[in-house]
C-alpha cells in the first residue's frame, strides 16, 4: 500500500458464470455497491474493524468483497508488522486462492489472483522475507500480464500491473539482471500511465490508484508540490480519509512545508479513530527538529520508540534524538544516543541507512551545518539563512563540512527560486566532492538535472541525471539512482515522441 512501504490496492465466454453468481455481466470497471464502497472507503481510511463490521453482513458480488476483504488484512500487516496477524491472514490468503483456482478463469478471477500474491508480497517485504517477497510477486507479475492479454478492456487490472511496472522499474541497476532472470521488466513512466488510466476512470479503485499515483509523483519523480497538491485535492472530497492524510503530511514534509504538515497531524491527533499511525510520531519529531524545538521533537521520537512495534526507523530516531541532545549543549545525552543508535534497529529502510552512515564516521556533525540542513528541510528558510550567513571559515574544520557548506547554500538557493546561484553552488559541491562517500556531488548532479529538464534544456538534463547516477557510493545511493533512472527514462519517452 503506502510510504516508506505504502503500495496496497470478461470475456463473453464467462457471462454464464457470473449470471450465476450476481445476475450481472463481468464488470470491467468494478462499481462496488453501496454498503461494499463504504467499507472500502473504510479500508483506506485505516478503520479495519469498521470495515469488517460491514463485509460480515454483505451479501453482495462476492469477488468485489473478496478483494475489499484481502486489501483489508493486508493493510494491517503493513502499519502492524505483527507476524502473527500475517499468520493469520495467511492462512485465509491461501483459502481464498484455493477457491478462486476452483472458478472459471475471468478477467476478474485472474485479476484478484493476481492481487492477492501482490499482497502478500508486501508483506514478505515488510517482514523481512525477501526471497518468498519475490516469489510472490513473479508470479502476480505473470497473472497481470495473462489477465492484460486476454482481457485487454479490464481495466482493474492497471493497478496491479501498475504497481508491479513502478516497483520493478524502481529496483537498483545492479540488481536489474536479477529482475531480468526471473522474467520482472518494469517502468516506472508505463506504471504511472497505468495507474493514470485506472484513477481518471469510473471504477471504485480509483481511491487507491489516486494514492499510489501521487506517492510515485513524490517519492520517485521528487515531484513533490504536485503530489501534495493532489493529495489535497483527494482530501477536499475525502476530509477523514486517514491514508490521504498520511500521504499528504509526507508529501508537505518533502516539499518543505512541515508547518502545513503539523496542521493535517493535529487532525490525525484529533481523531485517533482506526489502526495506530504511530509514524505520525517519527514525521511529528521530524518537523520539531526542523523547527528547532528540540525538547519536543526528542519527546516525540521516544513516544515512536515505545510505541512503533518494527525495527525500521528506529536506528535513526535514536540518532535523530542524540542529534536533538547535541543542539541543545547536551553533549553527555548526545553521546548515550549515538551509542544506542549503533546497536538499535537495522539499516534497511533508507533514513536508518543513513543514520547508520554518519553514526560510522564517528564524528559529531556540525551543529551550524545541522541546523541549516534542517531549516531548509522544513521550509524554515528565514531561520536557516541566518545561521548560515553566520558561518565563518573557522566553523568548517573539515573537506566534508567545506563541502556541505557549498550543497546547503545551494539548496536554500535553489529552495528559494534563486537558480542561478542554486546551479553555482550545486556545481561547486559536485566538484568538492569528486570521489568521497558524500552524497552532496550525486544530488547536486540530480538537482541540476531537474532544474535542467524544467527549463526545457533536455540534453543538460539528461547529462546531469547520468552524472548522478556515477557517483559510486553514498548514504542515499539507492534512491538517488532510482529517481534519476526514472528521469532518464521519461526524457527517452520525450525524445521518442518528438
Amino acid at each position: 500500500m503506502f510510504l516508506p512501504q505504502i503500495l496496497k490496492r470478461a470475456g463473453l465466454s464467462t457471462c454464464l458464470f457470473l449470471l450465476s453468481w450476481s445476475g450481472q455481466a463481468a464488470d470491467k470497471l468494478w462499481k462496488f455497491d453501496a454498503d461494499l464502497n463504504k467499507a472500502y472507503e473504510l479500508v483506506l481510511s485505516l478503520q479495519p474493524a469498521k470495515a469488517s463490521e460491514i463485509l460480515s453482513v454483505n451479501k453482495g458480488n462476492t469477488l468485489h468483497k473478496l478483494y475489499i476483504e484481502t486489501l483489508n488484512e493486508t493493510i494491517q500487516v503493513l502499519i502492524t508488522d505483527d507476524n502473527a496477524l500475517f499468520t493469520k491472514f495467511d492462512d485465509r490468503f491461501k483459502q481464498r486462492l484455493k477457491y478462486l483456482e476452483s472458478q472459471t478463469a475471468t478477467a476478474e478471477t485472474i485479476f484478484l489472483q493476481a492481487e492477492l500474491y501482490l499482497q502478500r508480497g508486501f508483506c514478505y517485504f515488510n517482514l523481512g522475507q525477501e526471497f518468498n517477497a519475490i516469489v510472490a510477486i513473479r508470479k502476480a507479475n505473470q497473472l497481470a500480464a495473462e489477465c492484460q492479454k486476454k482481457f485487454p478492456d479490464f481495466i482493474p487490472i492497471k493497478k496491479t500491473a501498475g504497481v508491479i511496472q513502478i516497483m520493478v522499474g524502481a529496483v537498483p541497476e545492479k540488481y536489474q539482471w536479477f529482475m531480468n532472470m526471473l522474467g520482472l521488466k518494469g517502468s516506472v513512466t508505463t506504471g504511472q500511465l497505468y495507474l493514470t488510466e485506472l484513477r481518471t476512470s469510473g471504477s471504485s479503485l480509483k481511491t487507491e490508484a489516486t494514492a499510489l499515483y501521487f506517492t510515485v509523483k513524490g517519492f520517485l519523480n521528487q515531484q513533490f508540490a504536485e503530489a501534495a497538491a493532489g493529495i489535497l485535492q483527494c482530501l477536499q472530497e475525502q476530509p477523514n480519509n486517514r491514508l490521504f492524510l498520511f500521504v499528504a503530511i509526507n508529501m508537505l514534509v518533502k516539499d518543505a512545508h512541515s508547518e502545513d504538515a503539523l496542521e493535517l497531524i493535529d487532525r490525525v491527533d484529533a481523531d485517533p479513530d482506526g489502526l495506530p499511525l504511530h509514524l505520525i510520531d517519527y514525521l511529528r519529531g521530524e518537523i520539531l527538529l526542523q523547527k528547532g524545538e528540540y525538547n519536543a521533537s526528542i519527546n516525540a521520537f521516544k513516544q515512536f520508540i515505545q510505541n512503533y512495534p518494527s525495527v525500521s526507523f528506529k536506528k535513526d530516531a535514536h540518532y535523530k534524538i542524540a542529534l536533538n541532545y547535541w543542539l541543545l549543549n547536551d553533549a553527555k545525552h548526545a553521546q548515550s544516543y549515538f551509542d544506542k543508535a549503533k546497536v538499535t534497529g537495522t539499516a534497511k529502510a533508507e533514513p536508518d541507512r543513513n543514520a547508520a552512515a554518519q553514526l560510522e564516521t564517528g564524528a559529531l556533525p556540525n551543529k551550524k551545518l545541522t541546523k541549516v540542513r534542517f531549516g531548509i528541510d522544513g521550509g524554515y528558510f528565514k531561520e536557516a539563512a541566518q545561521v548560515l550567513h553566520s558561518i565563518t571559515l573557522a566553523d568548517l574544520t573539515t573537506p566534508k563540512e567545506q563541502t556541505e557548506y557549498y550543497y546547503r547554500k545551494a539548496r536554500l538557493a535553489h529552495r528559494t527560486g534563486e537558480l542561478a546561484a542554486a546551479k553555482i553552488f550545486y556545481q561547486q559541491s559536485i566538484d568538492m566532492t569528486q570521489l568521497n562517500p558524500w552524497y552532496f556531488g550525486a544530488n547536486s548532479a540530480l538537482q541540476l538535472g531537474y532544474i535542467a529538464k524544467e527549463q526545457k534544456d533536455f540534453a543538460a538534463a539528461k547529462k546531469y541525471f547520468e552524472l548522478a547516477l556515477s557517483f559510486p557510493k553514498h548514504e542515499y545511493k539507492h534512491s538517488i539512482d532510482s529517481k534519476a533512472r526514472s528521469e532518464l527514462e521519461s526524457l527517452n519517452t520525450v525524445n521518442r515522441k518528438t
